[in-house]
């Protein structure tokens, strides 16, 4: 047997002086393997092994990988890279997501870009592939990444799938009773337990929390607000101020203001709907202001304490106020109060008392984004977005409409399942059709990112592109499930010669798609 000449791992760390490095641990509420004693046994185990001597900790406990804002440990640590205070060589993290599960997969990426300028190198230590630089291992770390930033994701369509079951159901899902109710735990039976103080939550996986009648005195404040708007005449900040010279303030101890008298004869909590998602903040991004059409409701899902004749006696007199104003007008009073307030909000809107409310200028414009641009005010991005995304949901069923009546008018056979969109054709193959948004980078360009329903698991994609504008078709994209291996691609406005556009309809991509594979061999 021929003699080993080769040296262990032993007499490689004996000889070889040992390179000093920083470990980055991160926990948020996931799972137990990521809790920072687990991730530090493994970046000890890995240092050991390769030669690594820890000199430092940069740790963020309880904190979400999504963004790096609240995230101390990792900004301390790549500031200690940038200034050239780091005293260490290479930075040992436990796999990718704890890096960061970043929506933008690029963000990781910079962010690791930094130490390597500085020639700091990053290891992931519970990582199958070695973080060498190989063509390899930046693919796989880009898929890591794109991984990472999806379970968040998917998570998110879980989490509000389920509260939105749970609304329909009647119970609560998180924020405060308001003034006049309660939060109230029952457990799994229905039955009721304690009831539920400021702050408090639930500790008991199955409980629920509903809304139930608060002090009696309280509901009579209640009822006289209505009353006194109903039938008294007053209006709002007279209200607000009749109760601040009583000494009544509100549930979270203030003095009333107009708009929080407002946000009273509005709620319709008060007659017993359970009505939420009228604002998301969905993976740490920007809050937006949801419109109707995305609320999630239950009507009469806990005791009202007022009538409901009275609510909506409420209502018609907060709506009759911008009926007898033209869209001139109710544009001027809107472009006035810009001009003295420097920008708009619904609640800006609703603390101005000579003004029609936030949810008249819904109603009368469709929106109060739509309102916004009619007096040539930009507002932020979330507005814009939400207002393109409600736009795109309203023409996906209108395209999808004709293009099942263009097959159908030249002797096709489609079917279409309700509840997902999934077309069957001539029942040899599925399709699916998605809308892209147009979006334009810093640098002018245009770009579309495609995501594909996994869960559909149709043959074929049309994929539809629209215009800068995001308002009609640009062209259709047509995309094999064969040929997709990833939840979503992204197009720029040239694109590999193996992706055909069609610059008509979906059955012109489909049509395509008949001449190019059988369509048998696809099902």
């Amino acid at each position: 047997m021929a003699e080993n000449n080769h040296p262990s791992d032993r007499e490689i760390s004996e000889a070889a002086p040992l390179i000093r490095a920083a470990e980055y641990v991160r926990m948020s509420t996931e799972h137990q393997q990521y809790s920072t004693e687990n991730q530090g046994d493994a970046i000890r185990e890995y240092a050991t092994k390769h030669g690594f001597e820890i000199i430092q900790t940069y740790a963020d406990e309880g904190k979400s990988g999504l963004r790096l804002d609240g995230r101390k440990g990792l900004q301390q640590l790549l500031h200690d890279v940038k200034t050239g205070q780091a005293d260490f060589a290479a930075v040992l993290v436990y796999d990718v997501s704890r890096w960061g599960r970043f929506q933008n997969p690029d963000e990781g990426a910079y962010y690791e870009l930094c130490c390597d300028i500085a020639g700091i190198k990053v290891h992931y230590c519970a990582e199958q592939f070695g973080n060498d630089g190989s063509p390899f291992s930046h693919i796989i770390k880009a898929l890591k990444r794109m991984m990472a930033g999806e379970y968040p994701r998917e998570l998110s369509v879980k989490v509000f799938t389920g509260q939105r079951r749970l609304i329909g159901l009647g119970y609560r899902q998180g924020g405060p009773a308001g003034f006049g109710l309660r939060r109230q735990l029952i457990d799994h039976t229905g039955a009721a337990k304690n009831e539920l103080v400021r702050g408090e939550q639930k500790s008991i996986h199955t409980d629920r929390v509903v809304l139930v009648p608060g002090p009696a005195e309280e509901i009579e404040v209640v009822g006289w607000i209505y009353r006194t708007f109903v039938e008294g005449g007053c209006r709002e900040g007279e209200i607000a101020a009749l109760l601040n010279g009583r000494g009544i303030r509100t549930d979270f101890g203030r003095l009333w203001s107009r708009a929080t008298v407002h946000q009273v004869l509005i709620n319709e909590k008060y007659v017993g709907n359970n009505v939420w998602n009228r604002q998301s903040f969905k993976l740490k991004q920007k809050r937006v202001v949801n419109g109707p059409d995305d609320w999630v409701r239950a009507n009469g899902a806990f005791q009202p304490i007022i009538d409901l004749s009275l609510f909506d006696a409420a209502q018609a007199i907060i709506q009759k106020r911008s009926i007898r104003l033209s869209d001139e007008e109710m544009l001027a009073d809107l472009n006035t109060l810009l001009q003295q307030r420097g920008s708009l909000s619904g609640m800006i809107i609703d603390e101005c008392e000579n003004m029609p409310s936030s949810g008249a200028f819904r109603s009368r414009f469709g929106s109060l984004t739509r309102a916004y641009v009619l007096i040539g005010y930009r507002p932020e991005r979330d507005y814009l977005n939400l207002e393109i995304n409600r736009y795109l949901r309203d023409l996906h069923p209108r395209i999808v409409a004709e293009t099942m009546a263009r097959i159908r008018d030249i002797g096709g056979t489609i079917e279409l399942d309700p509840a997902t969109d999934l077309m069957t054709v001539n029942g040899e193959f599925t399709a699916s059709l998605v809308l892209s948004r147009c979006q334009e980078t810093p640098a002018g360009a245009r770009r579309w990112v495609i995501r594909f329903d996994t869960a559909l698991r149709s043959d074929i994609t049309v994929a539809v592109r629209m215009d800068s504008n995001n308002e009609t078709a640009l062209d259709y994209y047509l995309l094999p499930a064969l040929d997709m291996t990833m939840a979503r691609m992204r197009l720029a406005e040239r694109n590999a010669a193996g992706l055909d556009a069609y610059r008509h309809d979906t059955l012109d991509a489909l049509d395509g798609l008949a001449r190019r594979v059988s369509l048998k061999e696809l099902a």
